[in-house]
């Protein structure tokens, strides 16, 4: 069952809906402000005709229970959400959808309905619809209310991003342990590969197709670039940004022409729909030449972030993987 209020003429009645009719909608950025602020257990604002077209990207807060979807840099909607539980926390980084199915059932939890399941990783964890108590209670899932898992498994193709950061319990802001856990394309874990000496590695057959992630690692001074999950290129670099703050930035198009556009976080939410300027890129230097190959594979949907964490070999453990921004396309 579903319920749609009209934000603006009346954010109480919206509070008071009961858990299994909370959708409501909005139609500007400080409508959601507003919403996403007062939003209960299951209770969740969709607006997609706020921005009809583009590439998305869902941001999943991990310290707020709050996941965020956007479309071509704009935020169009909002949920509660519950992640993994001590002992099952859901790892932070940057994802993408590996596999879609509406009628998923658990291979590892006594074949448990998993309903409009969007995975995440081999190992189990995915988007899908699920248990919402108000505090983290899956086993590494993200859980969605039922309904909002309908639409986003409607409007999401494989090979969309997926960034999850914060930590529910410490509030852990960045780590030491490494942000990549390298894969193959078949889902098999691999080492990462060092550099060797080499000012860049590029090797774009080892995934031909899917969006770009960038992650610049302030602590390692290292670019590294995914493509559909899978590490394509990584070259040495000198970033000279000392901005302590969490910060994703998405390739749009506006009038027919791309632009980097940073995404609202928690915290940072004044940023949203801003162009990224000069400044901001030229806090990165690289090889001309590996630039050159990262620029020529950019569309609509690529994905920069800066993090101090690092980008080696070690395992994947709660991190926070976002700051500050890049080159231009």
């Amino acid at each position: 069952m579903r319920s749609f209020g009209i934000v603006s003429a009346g954010l109480a009645c919206m509070l008071a809906l009961p858990a299994q009719a909370q959708g409501t909608k909005a139609s500007s950025p400080p409508e959601f402000a507003r919403v996403i602020e007062h939003l209960q257990p299951g209770q969740w604002v969709w607006a997609p005709q706020v921005a009809p077209s583009g590439p998305v990207l869902i941001y999943v807060d991990l310290s707020r229970q709050i996941a965020i979807v956007y479309r071509n840099g704009v935020r169009i909607a909002a949920t509660t959400v519950s992640t993994g539980k001590a002992g099952h926390e859901t790892p932070t980084g940057v994802f993408t959808i590996l596999q879609k199915d509406a009628n998923h059932r658990s291979s590892k939890y006594n074949s448990a309905p998993m309903p409009f399941q969007q995975r995440l990783t081999w190992d189990g964890v995915a988007l899908h619809a699920g248990g919402l108590p108000g505090y983290p209670e899956s086993h590494g899932c993200v859980h969605l209310p039922f309904e909002f898992a309908r639409e986003l498994f409607g409007i999401t193709s494989l090979g969309v991003t997926v960034v999850v950061e914060g930590d529910p319990a410490n509030h852990v802001r960045t780590s030491d342990n490494s942000l990549l856990a390298p894969f193959d394309m078949v889902g098999r874990a691999r080492d990462a590969l060092p550099l060797e000496g080499k000012e860049y590695r590029w090797t774009p057959e080892a995934a031909d197709q899917g969006p770009l992630s960038i992650i610049v690692s302030k602590s390692d001074q290292r670019v590294v670039i995914l493509r559909n999950g899978t590490e394509i290129g990584r070259s040495a670099a000198q970033v000279n940004d000392d901005d302590p703050g969490s910060h994703v930035i998405t390739l749009t198009m506006r009038q027919g022409k791309p632009h980097w556009v940073y995404v609202g976080m928690n915290g940072h939410e004044g940023d949203e729909g801003k162009e990224v300027d000069e400044a901001i890129v030229n806090r990165v230097r690289m090889p001309r030449a590996f630039y050159e190959l990262v620029k020529a594979q950019l569309k609509p949907g690529s994905t920069i972030l800066v993090t101090d964490s690092r980008v080696g070999a070690k395992p994947l453990e709660r991190l926070t993987i976002m700051d500050a921004v890049v080159p231009q396309p």
